[in-house]
């Protein structure tokens, strides 16, 4: 695969994510409109993690125009991102599990962003 259709795919996959991450807020705000707990943590990640998956749209964008900087830092993001999110709700009494399969859905773009730019082919163009 060459590494504008990795990117492309990428930039795909993020689209994906900021999709899914919208609805995990929502998710959180049904829920808690419903009268169910919500605790802290779950609001501050539900809020946070929309606004990282905007960043990291506009870092695939600039990987795709070339720059290695940002090609490095979604790289790095794409591989930390799931196990961190994942493994701390896996953490005993920290969210309730459909929260935590929420949060993994939302990782699995990230997940094949990881893949896409750790094959072998892609490296940002220098253009």
């Amino acid at each position: 695969m060459e590494t504008r259709e990795a990117l492309a795919r990428a930039e795909n996959s993020i689209k994906v994510y900021v999709a899914l991450s919208a609805v995990a807020l929502l998710a959180v705000v049904a829920v808690a409109g419903a009268g169910h707990q919500v605790n802290t943590f779950m609001w501050v990640r539900a809020v946070l993690l929309p606004v990282v998956a905007v960043l990291l749209h506009r870092m695939t964008a600039a990987a795709s125009r070339g720059s290695s900087r940002a090609f490095e830092r979604l790289r790095t993001l794409a591989v930390v991102m799931p196990v961190a999110v994942i493994a701390v709700d896996l953490i005993p009494g920290v969210c309730p599990p459909w929260y935590t399969v929420t949060q993994t859905v939302c990782m699995l773009p990230v997940i094949r962003v990881a893949l896409l730019t750790r094959s072998p082919a892609p490296r940002p163009d220098p253009s």
